[in-house]
């Protein structure tokens, strides 16, 4: 006779139709959980006999909290960092650990106790970074920084891949629509590389600053095409900022990638266009940064991770005509 199997979060998420993040949220007894979401959650949970690894630690008091530190902006408005809340939630939960957001002082300090720290959304002269490093070693970025754990995707890899694509599709007039920060800079040296190992011409007039979100990115391209710049293609250092870049060429009659071809990177789900794109992986990405917080907390030397990335063609880019 076989044995039957064992079921898990996934099989719990499948048929209650929600995410795994959302399964342990509404385990957790976590706020933003809708009570017929988390009804649904619980009827799955009966129907499969789903037992959390966790549940005899839970239940025995004994489950320790991991504090996420995430700028307020950053956690309401983006996509990316609700889907990365999310897998990190799951990749604790599995590991016997629940997710609580963590709030701040001014200076950057955590003002909440917790077994260790996931610093997401850094940016440039953050606070944080410096006094987590030197005062709270059991933390782990979701960035780069050189005197912490961290884990990053290959961004500057990504990059080049994007616009590599661009290039052997013909195209020699390239924007990049760019934001400030690590990850911007990151994602502009990737294309800066691969315009010169193409022998391409770097032309600072065609770097747009797009600020990572849609509503910049479409203000920025209309901006420059009604200045008289003029590109075949264009890299966009995120998802929401190509489909930013797309709404403003179609807005002034030019065809998607027809005229102008594009590429984002993240390859976020459910876009409404089927998307060229760098996709990250952020499942990957969570896991890393929960394994590496488990050597944070057992006070191991720090290091940095990179996640590898892939490029995704879909419908935005074409050969230039």
């Amino acid at each position: 006779m076989s044995r039957k199997r064992i079921p898990t979060i996934h099989d719990v998420a499948r048929l209650a139709g929600v995410s795994t993040g959302t399964v342990s949220r509404a385990l957790n007894a976590r706020s933003g959980v809708h009570p017929v979401t988390r009804q649904r959650v619980m009827e799955a949970v009966n129907q499969l006999g789903y037992v959390p690894s966790v549940a005899a630690r839970e239940l025995a008091g004994r489950i320790e909290s991991v504090g996420v530190m995430v700028t307020p902006r950053i956690w309401k408005y983006s996509p990316y960092f609700i889907l990365l809340f999310e897998a990190l939630s799951e990749a604790l939960w599995q590991e016997g650990y629940q997710l609580v957001e963590v709030p701040m002082s001014p200076a950057g300090e955590p003002l909440q106790a917790a077994a260790g720290y996931i610093v997401l959304g850094a940016h440039d002269h953050d606070p944080r970074l410096e006094r987590m490093s030197q005062n709270h070693p059991n933390s782990v970025l979701v960035g780069v920084h050189p005197n912490m754990f961290w884990v990053a995707p290959d961004d500057p890899g990504g990059a080049y891949a994007a616009t590599q694509h661009l290039l052997e599709l013909g195209h020699r007039e390239i924007a990049h629509l760019g934001a400030a920060g690590q990850v911007g800079r990151e994602r502009f040296e990737g294309y800066r590389q691969a315009l010169q190992d193409y022998g391409v011409p770097y032309r600072p007039e065609l770097v747009l600053n797009g600020a990572f979100t849609i509503l910049p990115a479409y203000r920025a391209v209309r901006r420059a095409w009604e200045g008289g710049l003029r590109f075949s293609g264009l890299f966009a250092a995120s998802d929401e900022m190509a489909l930013g870049a797309i709404a403003a060429l179609e807005d002034l009659g030019l065809d998607v990638p027809h005229d102008v071809s594009v590429v984002g990177f993240d390859d976020l789900p459910d876009l409404e266009r089927p998307l060229t794109t760098v996709r990250q992986e952020i499942p990957a990405i969570a896991s890393t940064a929960v394994a590496l917080l488990k050597e944070a907390i057992s006070r191991t030397p720090p290091r940095g991770v990179r996640v590898g990335v892939q490029l995704v063609v879909r419908e935005t880019t074409a050969r230039k005509r």
